[in-house]
């Protein structure tokens, strides 16, 4: 297949359905790792196609929503401050700290921009240099090469009143968490193609080894998710464990080198808190001490700030595939678009946010 269409073609997604039904003999947990997958299967109503003995489990792969509350109130104590033009993509602005959120700051008189990518930032620190400019730096590996450019250029061109405050977390890392719980019933991974085409997939290889694990590189039409769900379901019922490349028209096992290096220069790896999950060893990415600079923490000395979480939002819970949004007592009720509990009945690729859009409120 060669265009976009053919990947949402009913004939061939019905041809897909028929053989993942022949094919499945027993029950099995298939988790898709990105956000935008979930809302495609929502979508498309792929989880009421195919064989019930399949459930297709929700797992962390929204970075607005695993980015830690704490994260959030840092942002919104920068954004607060006279100085500062705080920018950001536009689907971190309504999600809740613990107190407020960005719109709220922008209402109160902050000026908080939307951008569409950090070098717009780093274009605006140049445009105001006698403003202190922040980049909200959320997302997977996906993202992370643009960020990692902006800091570049940043010190290349000696922009000093540009920083990030980074949010930046790892797929496999998470992966890891997931499996070492006693609760996990996963047993096999969608894993997300647009992460897969800049990372590869050689560090999939040890986790499908270790943990006896099918893991599919996917991509994200109708089409795309039917075929990894049945690639996957395949492995499973022959007793194989292998990483698979579904997504091959973007995706190769090397990755984008060029974007791999520029992320080895700016970023380090370390652990990272994820948003109702806690925090998970080596699973995110900070700037080297050699970077250090254009660390908003550092800049604005805030490191310290420390919050709970609120016991009412489970989303941590649906964020480790351990319930279903609409199993949450308030989902669609004190929790709506609108006045959100938690950032995944906010974000565009949450999970609370497809079950509420695609009228999925009755637990089934």
């Amino acid at each position: 297949m060669r265009y976009l269409d053919e990947f949402r073609d009913p004939k061939i997604a019905k041809k897909i359905v028929e053989e993942i039904h022949t094919a499945t003999t027993k029950d099995w947990g298939i988790m898709e790792v990105c956000g935008g997958q979930t809302h495609s299967i929502m979508k498309h109503g792929i989880d009421q196609l195919i064989p019930k003995q399949i459930e297709l489990v929700h797992g962390p792969g929204c970075p607005v929503c695993v980015t830690p509350l704490e994260k959030i109130d840092k942002a919104l104590a920068i954004a607060s401050r006279d100085d500062v033009i705080f920018t950001s993509f536009g689907d971190m602005l309504r999600v809740p700290g613990s107190k407020k959120d960005l719109f709220m700051v922008k209402s109160e008189g902050g000026d908080v921009r939307i951008v569409y990518s950090p070098l717009d930032a780093l274009k605006i620190a140049k445009e105001n240099p006698n403003k202190k400019v922040v980049f909200f730096a959320v997302g997977f590996e996906t993202t992370a090469p643009l960020t990692a450019m902006a800091a570049w250029q940043a010190k290349e061109q000696g922009i000093n009143n540009f920083s990030l405050l980074v949010s930046h977390v790892l797929v496999p890392p998470a992966i890891i968490a997931l499996q070492s719980s006693t609760e996990n019933r996963v047993n096999g991974y969608l894993a997300a193609g647009h992460v897969c085409a800049v990372m590869g997939l050689e560090e999939y290889y040890p986790l499908a080894e270790k943990y006896k694990l099918p893991i599919v590189a996917t991509g994200f039409e109708p089409v795309d998710i039917l075929e990894g769900i049945l690639m996957v379901v395949k492995q499973l019922e022959s007793g194989k464990y292998e990483v698979e490349n579904q997504y091959a028209r973007v995706v190769n096992s090397e990755g984008d080198r060029p974007a791999m290096d520029i992320i080895n220069k700016v970023f380090q790896v370390s652990d990272q808190k994820w948003r109702g999950i806690g925090l998970i060893p080596n699973s995110g990415l900070t700037l080297t001490d050699e970077m250090s600079l254009y660390d908003s923490e550092k800049v604005f000395d805030i490191a310290d700030i420390k919050v709970d979480e609120p016991k009412e939002c489970i989303s941590g819970v649906i964020l480790q595939g351990l319930k279903k949004p609409n199993q949450c007592p308030e989902f669609g009720k004190k929790c709506t678009p609108k006045n959100p509990l938690g950032a995944t009945m906010v974000s565009s690729e949450g999970a609370c946010a497809a079950y509420y859009a695609y009228h999925r409120r009755e637990n089934v």
